[in-house]
């Protein structure tokens, strides 16, 4: 009996591994097809641009909810990101190891130190890191102390970036994830770097990143024609 059950909980794991596979497969697919609908445009990114072509080290950061165009910011060589240990997690890791971006497993609610320090060994190893401050359930937009502590670690700046769309549906989750709709014009607006000295008191860093991250998505509103609150539906 324990070998039938043993045999039925491995058939069981492997078709969770086939629909998770299939799954991120099937949102890759959806990724690539919105992209192909919209027109991308940049602002304020000559610094991370020439950050890239230098090969010089840095963090990105956006909110979650920006998080579906986010794969065509990043021209860099490599790149991690924080991913929850969660199911959802394990979705998003196998959907964005389809446009080359790595995943350190770990949040602020599940595996946060393990994931921290899987980080930083990456950062070690060349890669620059990505993280969704306020993921993975929030609160929307409140930074999390895990994108200050890889900061003040590394001594890599976080570039806050932030999106909006000309035309987009806002959908019912905690974060109002964006989804830009076909035809529109998908702005990103890149704020100013943010250095975090290991002195810094976090709780002040946090609170400047959520600033800066908020600035840049109320700047990406305007070049959007749209105001905060009001777009998509």
């Amino acid at each position: 009996m324990t070998g039938v059950a043993g045999t039925r909980a491995a058939d069981r794991s492997e078709g969770s591994e086939l629909a998770t596979r299939m799954l991120a497969g099937t949102a890759a697919l959806l990724i690539r097809a919105i992209r192909a609908t919209v027109r991308l445009r940049f602002h304020g990114a000559e610094e991370l641009r020439r950050r890239e072509a230098a090969g010089e080290r840095f963090i990105l950061a956006f909110w979650h909810r920006h998080l579906l165009l986010m794969p065509y910011v990043y021209r860099g060589q490599r790149i991690s990101v924080l991913v929850s240990r969660s199911r959802d997690g394990e979705l998003i890791a196998r959907t964005v190891a389809h446009f080359g971006i790595d995943s350190a497993r770990g949040s602020s609610s599940r595996g946060g130190a393990a994931g921290l320090r899987e980080l930083l060994r990456r950062s070690r190893e060349g890669y620059d890191l990505a993280f969704t401050p306020d993921g993975p359930r929030g609160p929307a937009g409140i930074v999390q102390p895990g994108v200050i502590a890889a900061a003040a670690a590394t001594g890599f700046p976080i570039v806050p970036v932030a999106l909006a769309a000309s035309r987009c549906r806002r959908l019912r989750s905690w974060d109002r994830f964006v989804v830009p709709l076909p035809g529109a014009c998908v702005h990103y607006v890149c704020g100013e770097l943010f250095p975090v000295a290991r002195g810094m008191d976090p709780a002040a860093a946090a609170g400047e990143l959520a600033r800066r991250l908020d600035g840049a998505e109320a700047e990406a509103l305007r070049y959007a024609g749209q105001t905060a609150g009001e777009e998509g539906t």
